[in-house]
């Protein structure tokens, strides 16, 4: 892990990133360092790779929670609304991450080539998995870091690494979850299908059986299997998924609160306004006022 964590602290470093992201254009990585434990905060996780190389960080969607630690990865496989928080980090050893967005047409592309066999069987679906790093993993990492250094093994290397790093993936510990969800109609990728609808438009009133009907679901087997895989009920995701949106929009916009509440699907202000609080633990208004004075 020497090797990756001399690297992030680099990447950090030369882009004076002292606390915060940076998102690493040439190679597509996104890396994070924080000095302190954090609060709770709340986002939607896409399907990613991230490596702890520093530190630990709490992740919670809904009824599960897991904490990863130096040394561990974790892959999501579904896009989640997850409450989360570093819980070790100091000012000498800051909490330091790398995240890898993980392109999925890409590892569909390689998951024919893959034998299932080699896809340990899980009980758990959940979304989230967590492993120890692999070794062969945090090497392709490294030699992408280095190649994205120079033009000429950013355009004719770097593309290798990064499928390297996908079918990695499809060969690793994260393998079954991964292809579960690559191989068609399985339960992981009828859910996937789901929240992809739910996404589409969150202004629109969800209708759980119809969607579990446009799956091959009926009602209660699609209720079960989605709440395993997300970690929370169809209705809950769908909500947390408008309230995130609705608080971004409050950052970027000044449109009044009500019409943001109307425009990610909410009929009544006062509802919004009481779900907002119960979640993020301030109000519309108080939100963007406290982000305003930062």
């Amino acid at each position: 892990m020497t090797g990756l964590l001399e690297r992030a602290v680099a990447l950090l470093d030369e882009a004076r990133v002292s606390q915060g992201a940076l998102a690493h254009a040439p190679s597509g990585l996104h890396l994070l360092r924080h000095a302190a434990a954090t609060p709770q905060s709340a986002t939607v996780y896409r399907p990613l790779l991230c490596l702890v190389l520093q530190g630990a960080k709490q992740v919670s969607t809904g009824t599960r929670s897991l904490t990863v630690t130096r040394g561990q990865s974790l892959i999501v496989s579904h896009a989640l609304p997850v409450v989360s928080r570093i819980t070790e980090a100091t000012a000498a050893t800051p909490y330091l991450a790398l995240v890898q967005p993980l392109d999925l047409d890409l590892l569909r592309g390689l998951a024919p080539a893959v034998p299932p066999a080699r896809a340990p069987h899980m009980k758990d679906p959940f979304s989230i998995t967590l492993c120890p790093t692999d070794p062969g993993m945090e090497n392709a990492l490294v030699r992408l870091i280095d190649q994205c250094a120079r033009d000429d093994t950013r355009h004719l290397l770097s593309p290798i690494t990064r499928q390297e790093i996908h079918a990695r993936l499809l060969l690793g510990p994260h393998a079954g979850a991964l292809q579960r969800l690559m191989w068609h109609e399985t339960t992981a990728s009828r859910i996937f299908r789901a929240t992809r609808e739910i996404q589409s438009d969150l202004s629109r009133a969800l209708v759980v059986g119809a969607l579990a009907e446009s799956i091959g679901m009926s009602p209660s087997a699609f209720f079960e299997h989605f709440k395993a895989i997300t970690g929370t009920s169809p209705l809950q995701y769908q909500k947390d998924l408008r309230l995130l949106q609705a608080r971004s929009a409050l950052h970027a916009s000044e449109a009044k609160v009500s019409d943001i509440a109307f425009r990610v699907g909410y009929e009544s202000s006062a509802q919004f306004s009481r779900e907002y609080a119960r979640k993020f633990g301030l109000s519309p208004r108080q939100d963007r006022a406290a982000l305003a004075a930062e």
